[in-house]
């Protein structure tokens, strides 16, 4: 038998190395009883690996299989009496066309004028959402599409970093006492884990045939939240998988550095966390406000508008024993604005006749 190529075995070498540091530093920090330690663990032990110039990456298919975990999870948080709650969302889901707005109008400003981005990068390195498709989309349209992946990549690490912290300091979050998270269930019968493979399997693949924006997590979600809401099942994912899932999106998250300067990375997490922090100031301003006008939870509106990332993020929600239909359903609703209007709307201002 021939042995394989050298590329695959470079190959080999990173996937290993990136999730053998991520269960290394998903353990650490579930010792010392950190936030969301194997999610933060993975993406910190990953993100120093990439800075340090070694060689870590996380394979694409594998990040899409704990993604479908992760929405057949997000499924079973849509409990029957959702129809009746439903009803109280409808002014934070129009509000999040205000906070798109309005921050990408920030950030562009921050990233343009102070920052000397050009136009299209500054624009497209804005948008709160959507990474890959900001990437994909700006790179067409003129932009510096590293440019854009660092800084998107920086700003999802960043918000991904503080919110568990400041829950863990400020909002009275306690960490599991176990070393698995306190996410998903126990023993399954073979019944429920039929039902939860199925809403997987065909939920992804009917929503990745409709070409859906995040298929991966959207189909198997909407799947799995009808087979709950139907009263077809009520268990979860174990717990050990709900662990894994969080090494692969951090070790993920950490990875994406790789290949990239200590001094690029350096440069792009400082310039990103002023334009984070501007941005997180418009989501607290949008929580507390909203969370005075609905009644809502300001937590969880605070969750819901956080500029990180929608499986991320979802993870946050869920580890934090907030609302996640809630959350996820905002953070959905984020994604499809951006990806919808941000496009558009450069097109519309790059049309415009420049004033003499």
């Amino acid at each position: 038998m021939s042995s394989p190529p050298p590329f695959q075995l470079s190959q080999l070498r990173a996937y290993g190395l990136s999730l053998g540091l991520g269960v290394a530093g998903g353990a650490i920090f579930a010792y010392y009883r950190l936030p969301l330690a194997w999610m933060i663990g993975a993406m910190c032990a990953n993100t120093a690996a990439s800075m340090l110039g070694y060689d870590v990456k996380v394979p694409r298919q594998l990040r899409a299989l704990m993604i479908v975990v992760l929405g057949v999870l997000l499924g079973a948080s849509f409990t029957p009496d959702l129809p009746a709650r439903v009803g109280a969302w409808w002014p934070t889901l129009l509000a999040l066309f205000a906070y798109v707005g309005i921050g990408t109008g920030l950030l562009f400003v921050y990233f343009h004028r102070l920052c000397g981005y050009d136009p299209a990068t500054a624009y497209f390195a804005s948008a709160p959402g959507g990474l890959n498709e900001m990437v994909a989309v700006g790179g067409a349209m003129g932009g510096d599409e590293r440019m854009i992946a660092l800084t998107q990549a920086c700003r999802v690490l960043l918000v991904v970093l503080a919110i568990p912290f400041y829950f863990r300091f400020f909002g009275g979050y306690i960490p599991p006492a176990s070393v698995l998270p306190e996410i998903g269930g126990g023993d399954l019968s073979l019944y429920e884990a039929g039902i939860l493979v199925v809403c997987g399997v065909v939920g992804a693949t009917v929503a990745r045939l409709l070409r859906l924006p995040a298929y991966a997590m959207l189909g198997p979600m909407v799947l799995s939240a009808a087979a709950h809401m139907a009263g077809l099942s009520a268990a979860t994912p174990p717990a050990l998988l709900v662990a894994v899932a969080q090494v692969v999106l951090g070790s993920a998250v950490g990875a994406r550095f790789a290949g990239t300067s200590v001094r690029q990375v350096r440069d792009g997490m400082l310039l990103s966390a002023g334009a984070t922090a501007a941005l997180m100031a418009v989501t607290v301003a949008f929580s507390l406000a909203l969370g005075r006008f609905t009644g809502l939870s300001a937590d969880n509106v605070l969750l819901a508008f956080s500029p990180g990332g929608l499986a991320e993020m979802s993870l946050v929600a869920l580890a934090l024993q907030s609302d996640a239909a809630f959350v996820a359903t905002h953070h959905i609703a984020r994604i499809l604005i951006v990806i919808t209007c941000a496009p558009l709307a450069f097109r519309l201002a790059r049309r415009k006749p420049r004033p003499p």
